[in-house]
């Protein structure tokens, strides 16, 4: 049995920890019941044991059902999503597992039921919900458990993914942080959200370009990203509506009002910038498939 995962971005300027969106970007992960031990092929060897991500949301689903754990083989078929660069590749592994584990021993939990359950490995679920869901979540965490709701997004809006040839990892990206902000700060996110959710919808650049501004995470983040001023630069002098951090990073994410940004952006990167992908990116509406 096949599972297909998408790529997120989290955050998505002021949603912190919060906002969500599922890509067409995917990996692939096949499950076999069966042997006589765990074995998992296909991925580096650091990942080939119990701590691999996609064992770990299978087996916290069959914990959370009371299963007993039976041999197992874990096949990477297609790893599209590029590690530690802020596109949900963790939290893909994880969905992918609990919805393997789902299917496998016919549970017939929901999708909700598998983000309560999955959240926890990765302690947030603002990229559980839409490698789950697909398209634009909003999720919270309510007395520990995690729920999501669903936002539309238009059909007017065109993204890029501007993916370093670095990593950073989460939790490099988490120590620059403040331990808390300036009340004025978090009033301006909080605004800054609820218009986004609007400005997504709409298609409404001018709005848009307003409701990504962030004073939470990005003003520290940005720091880690070696040329960050430089290329955002770039994206507003080809007219992009937005610019954003994907995760935390080191991929940024461009909306742009028009198909062409993409192909101009790699035009003007590729001197400066020449180990960096630019990859024009669509929303996955589907979230994790079975086969």
């Amino acid at each position: 049995m096949r599972v297909r995962i998408p790529a997120s971005s989290a955050n998505l300027g002021p949603g912190f920890d919060c906002f969500g969106l599922a890509w067409q970007c995917w990996n692939e992960i096949e499950f076999i019941p069966g042997g006589d031990k765990l074995k998992i092929n296909g991925c580096p060897e650091r990942f080939q044991n119990r701590e691999n991500l996609a064992f770990r949301g299978y087996l916290a689903v069959l914990e959370a059902c009371g299963l007993k754990e039976e041999p197992l083989s874990i096949e990477f078929l297609k790893t599209e999503i590029p590690v530690s660069r802020g596109l949900g590749s963790s939290a893909a592994l994880i969905a992918g597992g609990a919805a393997a584990a789902n299917t496998l021993h016919g549970l017939g939990l929901s999708r909700d039921e598998l983000l309560r359950i999955a959240t926890p490995i990765e302690g947030h679920p603002d990229n559980i919900a839409p490698a789950l869901f697909g398209g634009l979540t909003v999720s919270a965490m309510e007395d520990g458990r995690a729920l999501t709701a669903a936002f539309p997004l238009s059909s007017k809006l065109f993204f890029t993914a501007l993916i370093p040839d670095f990593e950073l990892s989460t939790e490099r990206s988490r120590s620059v942080l403040p331990a808390s902000v300036p009340r004025a700060d978090a009033i301006f996110n909080v605004s800054r959200a609820a218009l986004l959710l609007k400005a997504l919808e709409t298609g409404d650049g001018a709005l848009l370009g307003l409701a990504l501004q962030d004073r939470l995470h990005q003003p520290f983040r940005t720091k880690l990203i070696p040329g960050f001023n430089r290329v955002r630069g770039l994206a507003e002098s080809l007219g992009a509506a937005g610019l954003c951090i994907s995760g935390a990073g080191s991929t940024l994410l461009c909306v742009a009002m028009g198909p062409d940004f993409s192909r101009e952006m790699a035009s003007a990167m590729a001197a400066d910038f020449p180990g960096w992908q630019v990859r024009p990116i669509l929303p996955d509406v589907q979230g994790v498939q079975v086969f």
